[in-house]
């Protein structure tokens, strides 16, 4: 093991992020490795849509834009690059970032990561008696026509490829977390069983993955952050011992505090036990400590060893939807959606029966003696989705149109949308049938997939003692006050992370906020399994809402289908904290 700690910049959290954030990072001062995200799971649907337009398509044309800003000086610097930007197509991604180095007259060593798509080995995979079934519902695949299938690799191809030299590092679909465990690994000479310090290397990577959100992006307590116009982008220093320090280059935008880092350790998450290929990371033995200004040290992080499975995210065409919107104003506002409502599905042959899925949503964004003609609107959205393009689309907006002049006062209708939609699906695999194809400069290697020990390895992690929180009289406040909140999309599910500032907080909030609050304070979880899950080391409770977000992003008719805002409605109900809290 080597003693220095390695700096791990990210430049990019989604496939869209700020195309300038690598020359930032070069430019801003030491790193040893720059690295970045692309693949949502919603990116590998698009990407497969882009593929079928184009077949050179399938990876992130601006991991090769940031190439040609930013190469040579990362070979001149010695500064490795791993990014998950080769999509569904590694090789071109690779072929295309070689054409970059040629017209700037440079041969850096490029390897892909590849073994990840398993589309083509889908029969196989059926004839071995892998089910493929719904990891969150339990459905058969059954003949689904899948686009894409992507199991999502370790991080020891991405150590291989840099143990035989490659400059620039390019995958498929990998954990996010792997794009730091690879080059930690492979910087330390971690063995595949060190599962301590891949743990701490593992929480390091998911909290620098989805970039600025690390550095106050996207945060809860937005107006603290210095500089939110241009954050930066966040740095792990990753040690030995798998414990490091997050930061940020001095100067740039933003701050890195243990709350910004908390309010990311919440983001997409599950249970205590955050399982990768390659560890399952104790979430519940996170230590931070704030050690100055835009360094907090994250320590004591405790490895099980992985799974014996491999999650594969599925991707399949599930037809076509039409979303249409209605605006009703004033008076009267429910009347009005159930006159329009009828109306609509009178004037259609089989009404709503004639499509596959309806989903009807009244939006009460409408106030009282309105100060605006804005203030008094509301909107009904009405989806409709089949798999017959023919029967969306211009089968439901004429019906809306031909209503223009025969329905409620004051109706007008906001643009239509019909697209094609995918549906996410996940799924286990056993890990032996997933291997790593690593490919340096045209020399290719399997590396093979971890398998846990028998029996498997857990670890032992001190429960943290809840402390009490002070009595007295209660006063009425936005939950917000006092808790931040963070949260997103798994699939078909949302989680909602809530942290406290202070131990007292945390206390109270353990012992106010259940599964039976949550759920009295957000009706839409009413009818929806809820499971809750305690971080006290973090101060903190995760919520995953089972089912909230439908058959995923593209498929989800609601308002903001990845849940990004779930956090921020929580934190605006209304409830009773004790006033010494305050």
């Amino acid at each position: 093991m080597t003693g220095a700690a390695l700096r791990v910049a990210n430049c990019s959290g989604f496939y869209g992020d700020r195309v300038a954030a690598a020359r930032e990072m070069v430019d801003g001062g030491p790193i040893d490795v720059l690295s970045g995200d692309w693949l949502a799971e919603l990116t590998m649907l698009i990407l497969a849509k882009n593929r079928l337009r184009d077949p050179s398509a399938g990876y992130a044309r601006t991991f090769v834009t940031q190439m040609h800003d930013v190469m040579a000086d990362c070979l001149d610097r010695g500064v490795k690059v791993v990014a998950n930007a080769g999509g569904l197509a590694p090789d071109s991604c690779a072929q295309a970032v070689r054409a970059v180095a040629k017209r700037l007259g440079r041969r850096p060593v490029i390897a892909t990561v590849t073994g990840d798509d398993l589309v083509g080995r889908l029969p196989e995979l059926r004839a071995a008696g892998v089910t493929l079934d719904n990891l969150d519902t339990g459905e058969a695949l059954g003949d689904r026509q899948v686009l894409t299938a992507n199991a999502y690799l370790g991080c020891w191809g991405i150590a291989d490829a840099l143990a035989r030299g490659a400059d620039i590092v390019i995958t498929g679909r990998v954990t996010d977390a792997a794009l730091a465990m690879g080059p930690a690994a492979w910087h330390h000479g971690w063995a595949r069983d060190d599962w301590d310090a891949l743990a701490g290397a593992c929480v390091a990577g998911h909290v620098i993955e989805c970039g600025a959100q690390a550095t106050g992006g996207n945060y809860a307590f937005f107006a603290e952050v210095p500089g939110l116009e241009h954050p930066g982008f966040p740095i792990a220093e990753i040690a030995a011992d798998g414990s490091s320090v997050i930061t940020k280059h001095p100067g740039h935008g933003g701050m890195v505090s243990v709350g910004t880092v908390t309010a990311q350790l919440l983001y997409e998450i599950g249970g205590p036990a955050y399982a990768n290929p390659d560890v399952t990371a104790r979430f519940d033995s996170i230590t931070l400590t704030q050690l100055e200004r835009d360094r907090v040290a994250i320590t004591g992080v405790r490895g099980d060893s992985p799974p014996a499975t491999t999650k594969v995210a599925l991707n399949y065409l599930g037809g076509y939807r039409t979303t249409v919107s209605l605006v009703l104003t004033g008076l009267d506002i429910e009347p009005k959606a159930e006159l329009v409502t009828r109306s609509l599905w009178a004037a259609i042959p089989g009404g709503a029966a004639a499509f596959a899925e309806v989903d009807v949503a009244l939006l009460r964004t409408d106030h009282p003696d309105p100060a605006t003609n804005e203030a008094a609107m509301a909107e009904l959205r009405i989806t409709v989705r089949d798999p017959d393009e023919r029967k969306v689309g211009r089968a439901l907006t004429a019906a809306v149109t031909e209503l223009a002049l025969s329905s409620y006062p004051g109706l007008f209708a906001g643009p239509s949308q019909t697209a094609s939609y995918g549906v996410y699906w996940p799924a286990l695999v056993p890990a032996p049938m997933v291997a790593a194809v690593v490919d340096v400069d045209g020399t290719r290697r399997v590396v093979e997939a971890v398998l846990p020990p028998d029996p498997p390895v857990v670890a032992d992690v001190e429960p943290v003692a809840l402390g009490g929180w002070p009595g007295g009289p209660t006063v009425d406040v936005p939950l917000g006050r006092l808790f931040g909140a963070r949260s997103g999309d798994k699939g078909g599910n949302a989680n909602v992370g809530v942290w406290a500032r202070s131990a007292a907080a945390f206390a109270w909030l353990s012992e106010a906020l259940t599964v039976e609050r949550l759920q009295a304070l957000l009706p839409d979880t009413a009818e929806l399994t809820v499971v809750r899950h305690d971080l006290a080391n973090l101060w903190a409770l995760n919520f995953v809402i089972v089912g909230l977000l439908g058959e995923g992003v593209a498929a989800s008719s609601r308002v903001d289908p990845q849940a990004k805002s779930l956090g921020e409605y929580l934190r605006a109900k209304v409830v009773a904290v004790p006033e010494s809290l305050l």
